[in-house]
């Protein structure tokens, strides 16, 4: 790609601003734009602008006047996280996601990749979980906070889309994990906390680990470089291909991103065991939640359009682990 192909979504100067670059999402985004040599980036920190204070990015907007956004930034966490402050999790992730895509229009961004959770989707859904399904039935108790506000962007963009003509899309990934991870065992999902565990059990020559559940719920898991191919694959669309799937008039504009297999918490929690080198037993705490029973995603339209993953589980958790390591 080079600056010349107008027809394609980027050129190498165009003006992207990451929102979240520091998380999981936003950091292998970011990775991936400079690897492929992208040198107009817009990057602010918390400490920059505060996302949920309008004024604030009004004034980035208007000061940075970005063509292409990736909205990842958003307060994030595991089942306990979510049940235990679940105002914070509506509330922040409402205000940063609605002023983010407000001032995209205002500004006149071409187009916004919404990075959402397959937690909107109902709780009990027929699987593989194809994006019609959303809204057809109850949500997971334990998050429902947060996907009623991950709904709530999916629906601002096509609505944008629809009255000002943008060309906005939302793109729900699976179980993500890899390089800027969230390790605190209070606020993080599954996987890292599973991997902190037999890490410090192993040190510490513990015997067992316990693991919230029965470990019979099914996730589905994709490396986070992964993520970051398939929303630049997104946003590089020609026209003709990227803009279809933000005009319909009946369905959102929504895209699944998943790896297509998935496994029990039982199997996660061997693997890792195995990755990590722990060599003590795995004590299963039935009395703590599960959450829903299976999330498998049907990634087939956005597979349709020509984006495979590349990283299998396994070598992808061995790297995650030597990555933690590394900020120990």
């Amino acid at each position: 790609m080079n600056d010349s192909q107008t027809s394609r979504g980027l050129r190498k100067s165009s003006r992207i601003f990451v929102a979240g670059h520091r998380g999981l999402v936003g950091s292998a985004v970011l990775r991936l734009l400079e690897a492929e040599g992208y040198n107009n980036l817009i990057l602010r920190g918390r400490e920059d602008v505060d996302l949920c204070d309008r004024s604030a990015v009004g004034r980035l907007f208007e000061e940075t006047r970005p063509e292409c956004v990736f909205l990842c930034a958003a307060k994030v966490g595991g089942i306990l996280a979510n049940e235990s402050y679940p105002g914070e999790f509506i509330q922040q992730n409402l205000e940063i996601q609605t002023n983010v895509i407000h001032e995209s229009w205002r500004a006149g961004v071409e187009r916004l990749l919404f990075l959402g959770s397959s937690c909107i989707y109902p709780r009990d859904c027929p699987q593989p979980i194809k994006e019609e399904y959303l809204l057809t039935g109850p949500l997971e108790a334990t998050n429902r906070a947060y996907a009623v506000a991950k709904i709530a962007g999916i629906e601002m963009c096509w609505a944008y889309n629809r009255q000002y003509g943008v060309r906005y899309l939302a793109v729900m990934p699976t179980n993500l994990y890899g390089p800027g991870d969230n390790f605190d065992l209070k606020t993080s999902h599954v996987l890292p906390a599973l991997l902190r565990k037999f890490h410090e059990a192993k040190v510490a020559g513990s015997e067992t680990v316990t693991v919230w559940g029965s470990g019979s719920p099914r996730r589905e898991f994709l490396h986070s470089d992964d993520l970051a191919a398939a929303a630049l694959f997104l946003v590089s669309l020609p026209k003709e291909h990227y803009n279809p799937l933000c005009a319909s008039q009946t369905e959102p504009p929504l895209l699944n991103v998943g790896f297509g297999q998935d496994l029990s918490i039982r199997e996660l929690a061997e693997t890792l065991r195995e990755v990590v080198g722990f060599k003590g037993s795995i004590e299963w705490d039935a009395t703590k939640p599960d959450g829903t029973p299976r999330k498998l995603l049907d990634s087939s339209r956005l597979r349709s359009l020509g984006w495979q993953p590349r990283i299998e589980l396994r070598r992808g958790l061995a790297d995650f682990y030597a990555y933690f390591l590394e900020r120990r």
